[in-house]
């Protein structure tokens, strides 16, 4: 009996040895890596078998969920020494990064890589090379990955965007047959719109790093901030047709990344070169992909202190296997076979180079701490707009930035507006920015009034400038102030809570006013703006007001009082009750200045001849922001509008004049609203009702084309004098029209292009730039011509309708925070 119960025991534990040891993925998938894509469920749970199978070398961190419901996770892998302190490790690496004088033995101190794969989800190879990553760290296999793990601790994030990763995945797994087809022209290789590169609000999260828009940035972001790696890698996929891309970066390479920084990613490229040459591999460097924009993968860590790089492989829309120009054929297993030897190549060099790196990462921090790394060492943001102040003190938090308030002091700054030398005052409610911090650098790139931009052929805009994006006054001081209060001083302006007022007032001018409007129109509350601003009761209340009167409403809404203030305390937001409409100055609540605001009932186009990007900014900030449910439609339906339904249509950046028709005409005249977006505008030239006219530059007579300058050498780069990737430029708005209103006379947007368009003679020019609209980024020399002066947010009266024209885009990536507030005035205001 005894022995039977010991060799039960006995083969217990061979089970649970045999069940225990890690699986590769061949085996755990049922097949060979490379012949499937595998949706994200099995790689979630590849992770977590691998991580409940070795223990002592992997910690898993499920930091989230999609939008979608997916989870987010990371697997961090290094020796079992290393594993069993872990959080000692990443409290001491934090040390680090504060600029403090800590002694933590560098020695001791393992060297932290971050791995992050398939940031756009139809470069599907990145996720099945995080699954041979995994299994190769945490086999055992591998002797020289075992030494690397002694003093390197590897982070793996196998999916940033498993949304539109498995959009991509589930696409081509429907359609793929027995045998994969390698010719591009297959449908296999076509991917439908939307595409899988986005995430499920068809946002890119590669220029979400920053601004933190989407859920899966705030959540990965969060994390991130709680390890801060000293090296990072971005795994992408590029052009089917396109060698493989590794560090050092292309210029324009942002001034404030140090010589460091950029010389690692050289050794880095070297050794990852090493084993490229050895097997006969193509690839490229110093090319395309620079390092100036804030909000990718690679920049965002190298502004806080790490080796940031990205790393592209050709194959986006491959598939599984693809013919390339060369007449090659590109294998799935060919990709992750590159993508591999990267991701090893660099664990390599930051094990072998862990005590340089610890210490430059140190020395990173600690000359924060003392000296500043631009021109500036304080940004004073005024709160002029306390609705979008707090949302920049949100967004200065998540980036671990510091920055106080308020104090009395006075001194000179660069004005943003003027861009001239200016005095001001710091008041209570200011919002101060000192550069001696840890995260200056960071703190530095975002506020900077004027990035350096040493070659044009950047891969992205070349301005972002808080004060501009958030439409703050602002300025840069040489002076060293620092604020005296942790938060803002709030007026006790608590709701007035009478029990039978004249009327109930509301502010406007944020995004958390058009969700009382919202609400209240929900309700069937009438809600009425004031066109003009007027006194009463002692008090000034500016155009834009919202009124809601009490007799007109109380006889169809049941519980009328319950129903205001609910609202805006569900909100936050105060309310004013009076009990006279004795207008002291302005004119009184009977004439026609007061109108009532239409409840929007909202359709959104979309479909293959809208961007996706585009799209799904606008899908976003209703749902988001303002809190409403659009209809979404496709391009077929725009002729077939029920104004009982839908009374605002908006279209987005996209190609619409084969869809201009009379139905659409006629739904206008009905009373709709139309909001015209970016390209969407150019869909309308020469549209008979459409007063729109695109503005032409005038030539000379005599003028003759200049001869090209441009050399073939330079063939690939973009035409210096011609370009526009992105600048800001200041709009001159009408004050007075409600889409001014939250906002005043100017306006700042980002100018990705050179479309302008002629003055109304009929209609409304809202917004108009001229010669000193420029503020900052790059424009080149024919693109400043053509961008003197014009209209670029124009008002059409159309029938009993209206046409709104915006020649650029407000929601940009939905951080652009000053165009949130025309845009709302866009949707709910009378025009």
């Amino acid at each position: 009996m005894k022995r039977s119960i010991a060799f039960c025991l006995f083969l217990i534990a061979i089970s649970v040895t045999l069940n225990a040891q890690v699986k590769s993925p061949d085996e755990f998938l049922g097949y060979e890596l490379g012949s499937h894509f595998t949706p994200h469920y099995k790689v979630a749970d590849y992770f977590r078998q691998t991580a409940l199978a070795s223990p002592k070398n992997i910690k898993l961190i499920e930091y989230g969920k999609t939008n979608e419901g997916r989870p987010l996770m990371v697997a961090v892998i290094s020796s079992p020494e290393n594993i069993s302190k872990i959080e000692e490790i990443r409290s001491n690496n934090l040390k680090l990064a504060s600029g403090g004088t800590s002694n933590i033995d560098l020695a001791n101190q393992p060297v932290i890589t971050w791995l992050s794969y398939n940031v756009h989800g139809n470069e599907a190879n990145s996720t099945e090379t995080s699954m041979k990553m995994l299994y190769t760290l945490a086999s055992g296999t591998n002797q020289q990955a075992k030494a690397w793990l002694k003093n390197t601790v590897v982070v793996i994030d196998p999916c940033l965007n498993p949304d539109g990763r498995d959009r991509y995945v589930n696409y081509f797994n429907s359609v793929v047959g027995k045998t994969p087809n390698a010719d591009p022209t297959s449908r296999e290789h076509i991917e439908p719109w939307p595409g899988g590169r986005p995430n499920h609000y068809y946002f890119d999260l590669n220029r979400d790093w920053a601004w933190q828009t989407q859920v899966e940035s705030q959540q990965r972001l969060a994390l991130y901030n709680d390890w801060m790696p000293q090296v990072h890698v971005d795994f992408h996929e590029q052009s089917y047709n396109e060698p493989y891309y590794f560090a050092p970066a292309a210029e324009p390479v942002h001034q404030d990344i140090t010589p460091w920084q950029k010389s690692f990613q050289v050794v880095v490229g070297k050794n990852n070169a090493k084993y490229f040459d050895a097997e006969g591999w193509q690839y490229f460097t110093k090319e395309r992909f620079d390092l100036l924009y804030p909000s990718y993968g690679d920049t965002y860590p190298l502004y806080n202190g790490s080796i940031g790089m990205t790393y592209e492989q050709g194959g986006i829309r491959a598939g599984l296997s693809v013919v390339t120009n060369d007449g090659d054929t590109l294998t799935l297993k060919d990709r992750i076979a590159h993508h591999f030897t990267t991701g090893m190549s660099t664990i390599e060099v930051s094990s072998q180079n862990h005590n340089k790196l610890l210490e430059e990462y140190k020395k990173y921090f600690q000359q924060e701490m003392t000296s500043s790394p631009g021109v500036y060492k304080t940004f004073i943001i005024k709160a002029s707009n306390v609705s979008r102040q707090k949302k920049l003190a949100e967004l200065l938090r998540k980036n671990k930035i510091e920055f106080a308030y308020g104090g009395k002091k006075s001194g000179k700054g660069y004005d943003y507006d003027t861009q001239k030398e200016e005095s001001f005052s710091i008041n209570r409610n200011d919002l101060i920015v000192n550069m001696q911090q840890p995260r200056a650098v960071l703190a530095n790139v975002l506020l900077e009034p004027q990035t350096l931009v040493t070659d044009s052929n950047t891969y992205d805009i070349t301005a972002w400038a808080l004060p501009y994006v958030y439409g703050l006054k602002g300025y840069a001081s040489k002076e060293s102030f620092k604020g005296k209060y942790a938060d803002l001083a709030i007026p006790d302006d608590a709701s007035n809570d009478i029990e039978k007022p004249l009327a109930w007032l509301f502010s406007w001018g944020s995004a958390e006013d058009a969700q009382v409007l919202n609400k209240l129109q929900q309700e069937n509350i009438k809600v009425r703006q004031a066109d003009q601003p007027f006194t009463v009761a002692g008090k000034e209340y500016p155009a834009g007001t919202l009124i809601v009167l009490r007799t007109e409403n109380e006889r169809s809404v049941k519980n009328l009082r319950s129903k205001v203030v609910s609202a805006t305390k569900q909100l936050n937001k105060p309310v004013v009750g009076i009990t006279s409409g004795f207008v002291e100055k302005g004119k009184d609540f009977g004439s026609n200045v007061y109108p009532i605001l239409k409840q929007p009932k909202v359709a959104i186009v979309s479909g293959n001849e809208v961007s996706s990007l585009a799209f799904g900014e606008v899908w976003f900030y209703l749902e988001h922001d303002l809190n409403l449910t659009p209809i979404i439609i496709t391009t077929k339906d725009i002729n077939n509008l029920d104004i009982n339904k839908v009374n605002t249509l908006i279209l987005p950046d996209g190609s619409y004049s084969a869809y201009i028709g009379d139905g659409l005409t006629a739904w206008l005249n009905k009373g709709g609203k139309l909001i015209l977006m970016e390209d969407a505008v150019e869909s309308v030239l020469d549209k008979k009702g459409f007063g729109i006219k695109k503005k032409e530059i005038a030539v000379k007579k005599d003028e003759k084309p200049s001869p090209s300058k441009l050399l073939f050498k330079d063939k690939d780069k973009d035409d210096y004098e011609a370009s526009i990737p992105g600048a800001i430029y200041k709009v001159n708005l009408d004050a007075s029209h409600p889409f001014a209103y939250g906002i005043g006379k100017t306006y700042y947007t980002l100018k990705t292009d050179r479309k302008i368009y002629e003055a109304f003679t009929e209609g409304w020019n809202v917004g108009m730039i001229n010669e000193k609209g420029l503020m900052a980024g790059v424009v080149g020399k024919k693109v400043r011509e053509e961008l003197k002066s014009g209209l670029l947010i124009g008002v059409q009266d159309f029938g009993r309708g209206t046409v709104v024209y915006l020649a650029n885009d407000p929601l940009f990536r939905n951080f652009w925070e000053g165009g949130k507030t025309l845009f709302s005035n866009v949707v709910f205001c009378k025009y």
